[in-house]
């Protein structure tokens, strides 16, 4: 037996209890760090979220108008929705908008965004004035100058004059007041613009620059290049813009006076559920209302996602 056998035999010291991997001392003091920086965000978690949205479920379940005791009803509230007009128009309203509103946003973003994306002197400057709309979009102010904007005497009649064209009160007239609205949340398409200029720098040159080589002219690199590494955002930007346009609620508010006229052709879904809780005082069939609106996002999201598998690219 060789020397290098006789080591290899020889039987190895056993690991003492010092030579044991040990804990970092630290690691507990950073995990309760962080158990207390989560704290804030658990605690409006479940008294914010998840209680009241327990409570909206067993009150869809009940008559209750606020100042009595709640009267279960069992399915009432839900069958009663089936001969509703207004909820059916409110529906129909809401689901408009969206059809309409969410792709027209999103394609002006990006269409801005590959603009910006060529190199603008003041890049910073045009980002942040894009952007700004949509801080400001879904607020009291924004409504209230929309509301003048397309009033009788606002500044839309008034331009139309110089063009000897006689403007009409867009706001009260059914057949263009729900376009209005939609004008607004196309406006604030900042948001998923700057997503689509972030999206934009992180494709390689190298693909443009090979497709030049190849002859590929501009609206081929989009089509090759462009839009399918770009999918991820696009759908991205679907399912934030989807759901937030469902559940648009101030300008409606606001623009119509919480009435959502004229004759309804305002009405969104969401000032429906707040005329029914706050001004009817009817709040188990609001809350049925706003399960129902859940329901509904979450069942047109789980849709995109299962329909995104044959349109979005990502890198693997």
């Amino acid at each position: 037996m060789t020397q290098t056998d006789t080591d290899l035999a020889a039987p190895q010291p056993a690991m003492t209890l010092s030579a044991q991997p040990t804990r970092k001392k630290g690691f507990g003091r950073q995990e309760g760090a962080a158990h207390v920086f989560l704290t804030p965000w658990l605690i409006g978690l479940v008294a914010i979220t998840s209680i009241p949205m327990v409570a909206s479920l067993a009150l869809s379940f009940t008559d209750y108008n606020i100042l009595g005791r709640p009267t279960f009803v069992g399915w009432e509230n839900y069958e009663r929705l089936l001969g509703d007009a207004r909820f059916w128009n409110a529906a129909e309203v809401t689901v408009t908008y969206v059809l309409i509103s969410v792709p027209l946003q999103l394609a002006f973003a990006l269409a801005l965004a590959l603009v910006l994306d060529k190199g603008v002197r003041g890049l910073t400057i045009y980002r942040s004035a894009y952007y700004l709309p949509s801080l400001l979009g879904a607020s009291v102010a924004v409504a209230v100058l929309w509301r003048q904007i397309f009033g009788h005497q606002g500044m839309i009649n008034q331009i139309l004059g110089y063009f000897g064209v006689q403007g009409e009160n867009w706001l009260q007239n059914p057949s263009t007041a729900l376009s209005t609205l939609i004008v607004l949340n196309v406006w604030t398409f900042g948001a998923p613009m700057v997503i689509f200029l972030a999206g934009l720098r992180q494709i390689p040159e190298e693909l443009y620059e090979a497709a030049r080589v190849d002859g590929a002219s501009t609206m081929r690199q989009f089509r090759s290049i462009t839009l399918p590494l770009l999918t991820p955002i696009v759908f991205f930007n679907l399912i934030l813009q989807t759901i937030g346009s469902f559940q648009a609620f101030t300008p409606a508010h606001v623009v119509s006076g919480g009435t959502g006229g004229p004759v309804d052709s305002t009405l969104f879904y969401t000032l429906y559920i707040y005329q029914q809780a706050f001004v009817n005082f009817d709040m188990g069939y609001a809350s049925a209302l706003a399960w129902v609106l859940l329901v509904v996002i979450a069942a047109i999201t789980a849709v995109h996602f299962l329909l995104s598998k044959r349109w979005v690219f990502y890198g693997d």
